[in-house]
């Protein structure tokens, strides 16, 4: 079911968000064996920290930025802000919880898929988003999603995490 958004210029609850995202993964991850959480730079990181640490993962935790992996890469060009990747365990067999903030053509996680295939070969990966926000240009759906929302395409959600870890989201004009 989508929800659209009331006021596009009021904050979201992440926070409470957050925690139906956390309950479902807890659920659905409960029967999983060789589980490792990689998290997208930069939102779906911060919140793959805080579930590692909710799972008890955090030595199977990892990141992935997928800036050279983006099939627009050569119109955008290097974002000013990109991170190493870092998979400080072994991908092949492992069950991945891939997180990201929020999923919206599902081209960055297509993204995502390529480059964790360079490190090896899951034994499948499942994708968590705080929210979701339609309009996919590729056939991707999320295995976890705390809300899905409807805002204009000149629109953008933005997750924020403040100095104490809290999350904040935002609904910002393009």
């Amino acid at each position: 079911m989508t929800i659209p958004n009331p006021n596009p210029d009021h904050a979201l609850d992440a926070e409470a968000l957050y925690q139906v995202l956390a309950q479902q993964v807890k659920t659905g991850l409960a029967q999983a064996e060789n589980v490792a959480i990689v998290g997208i730079h930069s939102g779906g990181a911060w919140l793959a920290e805080r579930l590692a640490k909710e799972l008890q993962l955090t030595e199977r935790l990892g990141f992935i930025d997928v800036s050279f992996y983006r099939d627009d890469f050569s119109e955008k060009g290097l974002r000013p802000d990109v991170k190493p990747t870092q998979i400080p365990f072994d991908v092949d067999g492992a069950t991945i919880l891939l997180v990201d903030d929020v999923l919206y053509t599902g081209r960055t996680t297509r993204a995502a898929i390529n480059e964790l295939f360079d490190y090896g070969r899951p034994a499948r990966i499942l994708l968590a988003a705080l929210a979701d926000r339609g309009g996919r240009e590729l056939p991707v759906a999320a295995d976890f999603v705390a809300k899905t929302i409807s805002i204009p395409g000149q629109q953008s959600l933005v997750l924020q995490r403040a100095d104490d870890g809290r999350f904040s989201l935002t609904v910002d004009h393009v």
